[in-house]
C-alpha cells in the first residue's frame, strides 16, 4: 500500500526580497505567517500498519522550524534572498538526510501562494 503523508508546521518571519526591481512592494521589509508541508512518500510496514510516525517527522522538522519563528529570515546564512522557492530547497536540505522518504515541501506564505519544492 502506497501513502503520502503531510505535516504541516507552522511559523513567522520578517524578510524582504533583494534581487527584486526597484518600487517593487517585496523588497521592502514585510512578514508572512508562513505554513511548511512536509510531505513523506512510501509503502506502508505491514507490521505497524504506517510509513512513518509523525512523531518521529516532527523531532526532526520542528527544531528546525524553531529557528525560523519570529526572525528576519534575510539574516539566516542561506536565505539572504529568502523567497518561498530559496526557503524550500534550504528547508529540503536540512531535512531529507534525516528523513529519506521526504517526496515534497510545500510553503504557503499566504492562503493562495504557495511553492512546492520535490528536491529535484
Amino acid at each position: 500500500m502506497h501513502v503520502e503523508l503531510i505535516r504541516t508546521f507552522h511559523f513567522d518571519a520578517a524578510h524582504s526580497l533583494q534581487c527584486v526591481p526597484d518600487g517593487h512592494k517585496c523588497g521592502q521589509m514585510h512578514g508572512h505567517g508562513y505554513r511548511v508541508d512536509i510531505h513523506i512518500e512510501g509503502e506502508v510496514d505491514p507490521a505497524t500498519g504506517w510509513l512513518m510516525d509523525y512523531g518521529e517527522l516532527k523531532a526532526v522538522v520542528e527544531p528546525l522550524i524553531d529557528t525560523l519563528d519570529h526572525k528576519n529570515l534575510n539574516d539566516v546564512p542561506g536565505l539572504e534572498n529568502s523567497t518561498s522557492e530559496l526557503l524550500a530547497g534550504y528547508l529540503w536540505q536540512r531535512i531529507q538526510p534525516a528523513v529519506p522518504l521526504l517526496s515534497a515541501i510545500t510553503i504557503w506564505e499566504s492562503p493562495s501562494s504557495r511553492c512546492v519544492y520535490r528536491g529535484t
